[in-house]
C-alpha cells in the first residue's frame, strides 16, 4: 500500500490520528480539514428532551461530536446515566458513550445507517408498541435512518447538537494542495464532507473527480457519483480498519 499518498478532510482532531494509524501501514497522508464542528448553545428544547430520555424505546447518536455534546448536556440533568437503549453506527460513537457508562449496540460490521438498521436490538427495540426514537446529530444529514425507522412504524424525533463549517481556505488551496504534494487518493468521511470537497475544488472538479475517492456509505458514494466522481471505493465504515482494507483491494492509480 506504500504507493498510495492520499487527501484526508475529517476534522483536524481525527484526521491526525487516521494519518498516524495510516502512516504506521507506510501510507503517505495530509490533512485538510473540510469539516468543523460548531456546537449550538443549549436551549430549553434541547434539555426538555434531554430530561426525558427514558420515554423513547431507542437513542441512535450518528457521530462522535454528537455523543461528546450528548454527554455534556447529561451530566447537568442525569446523576445517573439514563436507562435508555442506546445505539451508534459506529465503534468509535459508542466507546464515547460506553465511557461515560452508557450500555450501547453498534453494528460490528459497516458504520452506516443500512448496517445499523440491521441490528437486532434496534429491530427488536422499535417492534413495541407505538415506539418512540430519538437521533441526536449535528443539523442535517441520515435523512435515510429515520425515514426507514418510520417504515417499521417508529416515530421519529431529532435532537440537533451541532453544525458542521467549511474552514475558511483560499480558492485553490484543495488543487494546490494535490499537486504539491503528489496525492493520488481523496477520502471523505460524510456526504456533507464530500459536497465541501466538491465546492472548494471549484473549476478545478473535472481534474479532481478523476483521482479515487475513499467514502464511508453506499448514500455517499451514490452523491459522490451524481457529482461526477469517476472512480468512488464505498468502504463500508468510515474508520481507519475499513479504509486499510478498501486500499488493499483497490490498485494504486498511475499518475
Amino acid at each position: 500500500m506504500s504507493g498510495w499518498r492520499l487527501l484526508l478532510t475529517r476534522p483536524a482532531d481525527e484526521s491526525a490520528a487516521l494519518c498516524s494509524v495510516l502512516a504506521e501501514q507506510g501510507v503517505f497522508s495530509t490533512c485538510l480539514p473540510l469539516l468543523e464542528i460548531e456546537p449550538l448553545a443549549a436551549s430549553d428544547t434541547m434539555r426538555a428532551v434531554i430530561g426525558e430520555l427514558e420515554r423513547f424505546c431507542a437513542v441512535i447518536v450518528v457521530s462522535k461530536p454528537a455523543a461528546r455534546i450528548g454527554i455534556d448536556l447529561l451530566k447537568q440533568q442525569w446523576p445517573q446515566p439514563p436507562s435508555s437503549k442506546w445505539f451508534t453506527v459506529g465503534a468509535a460513537t459508542a466507546q464515547i458513550l460506553e465511557d461515560f457508562g452508557l450500555d450501547v449496540s453498534c453494528p460490528a460490521q459497516g458504520d452506516d445507517s443500512e448496517a445499523l438498521l440491521e441490528l437486532a436490538p434496534l429491530r427488536e427495540a422499535v417492534a413495541r408498541p407505538d415506539p418512540r426514537v430519538l437521533i441526536m446529530r449535528g443539523e442535517g444529514g441520515r435523512e435515510l435512518l429515520a425515514e426507514r425507522l418510520r417504515e417499521l412504524g417508529a416515530s421519529v424525533e431529532y435532537l440537533e447538537l451541532y453544525r458542521r463549517c467549511l474552514p475558511h481556505y483560499a480558492p485553490a488551496e484543495l488543487p494546490a494542495r494535490i499537486e504539491a504534494e503528489r496525492l493520488n487518493g481523496l477520502v471523505v468521511s460524510s456526504g456533507q464532507g464530500f459536497e465541501h470537497l466538491h465546492q472548494l475544488a471549484g473549476d478545478a472538479w473535472p481534474q479532481l473527480a478523476q483521482l479515487p475517492l475513499f467514502v464511508p456509505s453506499p448514500r455517499v458514494a451514490e452523491l459522490a457519483r451524481a457529482a461526477g466522481a469517476q472512480t468512488v471505493v464505498d468502504c463500508r465504515g468510515a474508520n481507519a480498519t475499513a479504509l486499510l482494507t478498501a486500499l488493499r483491494e483497490q490498485p494504486v492509480p498511475v499518475l
